[in-house]
């Protein structure tokens, strides 16, 4: 029988912390509503994207200093 196991994490560790989940659910909030927008200050269009939506909670959950792992390098 082969030993099943994650490579790079510990068993039983969160990738995502609690408040970084918070916050993604609160983009997807405010995207249902219509009032997320992308960009500086709110300037940017309307956010229909569910990607993007979730990119911008993450995004806001690693400035406030949430559990979120660093973006790829691209």
């Amino acid at each position: 029988m082969p030993q099943r196991s994650s490579p790079s994490r510990k068993s039983g560790t969160r990738k995502y912390g609690r408040a970084a989940g918070k916050r993604v659910a609160s983009a997807m909030r405010r995207r249902k509503k219509g009032t997320l927008r992308s960009g500086k200050a709110g300037k940017g269009g309307k956010v229909k994207s569910r990607k993007q939506a979730i990119a911008i909670g993450l995004s806001e959950a690693r400035k406030k200093g949430a559990k979120v792992p660093r973006k790829k390098a691209a």
